[in-house]
């Protein structure tokens, strides 16, 4: 019998590609992956070849329920993050739930992101083995080493002692009680509705002590595991998964003219969300380019701008793996999955962070050496171009990148993620098989 597996994830695509990745390596170990996602993902994990349920509704769909425009409402998310939580996640709740419900009479397991909320319920009604995944560092909440986010601004940073942590721990517990005063009983109405005691939402976006198993999927080079993780905490190193369609993109064959008739050009990103925020990203990236007397090469997402020279190429997407090797310095939002790819590539990063984690990974690049980060409020030519200057001529800061990104690169964290399910479910069965 086939062993499927419910792997479940909430956001943009920098949350669905790592459980596509992942989804890939257990089918190669005999199970039969089925992603529970938003209706926006489906194409995607279709054209992957993964099988996939529509259990939330697609951006869209929220963002008409905003009544606002669809860029009026990513802005509102990006600028306030209570946004996400009480407009996307929470309202339909109840509706995933049911939908996730429905999925699992014939499954052996759920895995999912800490953010998908609907998963610890149905895997208690269920009695289902829950394996909690976390993309990011700062989602492992340590004492240790915690976010370094505006959301966080009360939280002693590192390097952090005893009486640091003790502090740290502290906010926690005040953070964790106003969560639940907050959202506490619309958490425990969704799990009255399959027949379960109430558990509040004080621990609602962590990663579950009472789950079989939690991934860190992300490397230990980027981000150590702390020493508070739970004892059933693995690291993983990124599960990456590189493609527009779905399928297997390759590289557009003007944009490799370009790169291979010059010296390495900057590359420019800001994901598939930030984009909606971008203001004058692009323009001011064309200019800097200019000022010093560079190649550049951006990936927009959408519109080209205008008044571009044949040294600067734009395109809408490119294979974040195929075009970062041969970049000089990457210049990006800070989304995990693109820090990701940028560590694997051994360059130097500049992190223009939007939102949330992506905060907390521009710290953590220059906490190691590998880059700098600004406001996009900051971003503008005069500011940036001197910046880079430096950088293009920093010669430590670009060994130290390639340093880290050989062993990065060595990683392969969605096999190393299936092989970690796969064992704990074996585990699993041989506890629950009768003795002779």
């Amino acid at each position: 019998m086939t062993r499927k597996i419910i792997l479940a994830t909430v956001g943009t695509m920098g949350d669905l590609h790592p459980f596509i990745a992942i989804a890939h390596a257990l089918r190669e170990r005999g199970f039969r992956p089925v992603l529970a996602v938003p209706e926006d993902h489906l194409a995607k994990a279709e054209a992957a070849g993964i099988e996939a349920v529509a259990v939330l509704p697609s951006f869209a769909t929220i963002f008409a329920r905003m009544g606002v425009s669809d860029r009026k409402a990513a802005k509102r998310i990006i600028n306030d993050q209570r946004q996400m939580f009480e407009r996307v996640i929470l309202p339909d709740l109840s509706s995933c739930a049911a939908a996730l419900d429905a999925m699992a009479d014939d499954a052996e397991a759920i895995v999912a992101s800490a953010f998908f909320l609907a998963a610890p319920i149905v895997a208690q009604k269920r009695h289902l083995p829950l394996v909690s995944v976390v993309l990011q560092p700062m989602a492992m909440l340590s004492a240790f080493d915690p976010p370094h986010t505006p959301d966080f601004w009360m939280m002693k940073g590192a390097p952090v002692g005893p009486v640091g942590a003790r502090w740290n721990r502290a906010m926690y517990a005040v953070a964790r009680q106003v969560l639940d005063l907050l959202y506490g009983r619309r958490i425990d109405a969704a799990r009255r509705e399959h027949g379960l005691p109430p558990a509040g939402g004080a621990r609602m976006f962590e990663a579950r002590e009472d789950a079989l198993l939690a991934l860190g999927c992300y490397s230990p080079h980027f981000a150590a595991l702390p020493p508070d993780a739970y004892p059933n905490t693995r690291l993983t190193g990124f599960p990456l998964f590189d493609s527009a369609s779905g399928g297997g993109d390759a590289l557009d064959s003007a944009l490799a003219a370009f790169l291979n008739a010059g010296a390495p050009p900057l590359v420019f990103t800001l994901g598939t969300f930030a984009i909606h925020a971008a203001g004058r990203f692009y323009e001011e990236a064309a200019e800097i380019a200019r000022r010093l007397g560079t190649r550049a090469v951006l990936l927009t997402g959408g519109p080209i701008p205008d008044g571009l020279d044949e040294s600067i190429f734009a395109c809408a997407y490119a294979p974040h793996s195929a075009i970062f090797p041969h970049a000089s310095v990457i210049v990006h939002h800070g989304g995990v999955g693109t820090t990701g790819q940028a560590l694997r590539a051994g360059k130097p990063q500049l992190v223009v962070p939007h939102m949330g984690d992506q905060n907390d990974h521009a710290i953590r690049i220059e906490r190691l050496g590998l880059g700098h980060s600004i406001a996009p409020n900051r971003f503008k030519a005069d500011r940036v171009a001197p910046v880079l200057r430096t950088m293009l001529g920093d010669g430590a800061m670009q060994a130290e990148a390639r340093r880290i990104g050989a062993p990065v690169m060595a990683e392969h964290g969605a096999t190393a993620a299936a092989a970690a399910i796969a064992q704990a479910l074996d585990t699993v069965r041989i506890q629950a098989a009768p003795s002779l």
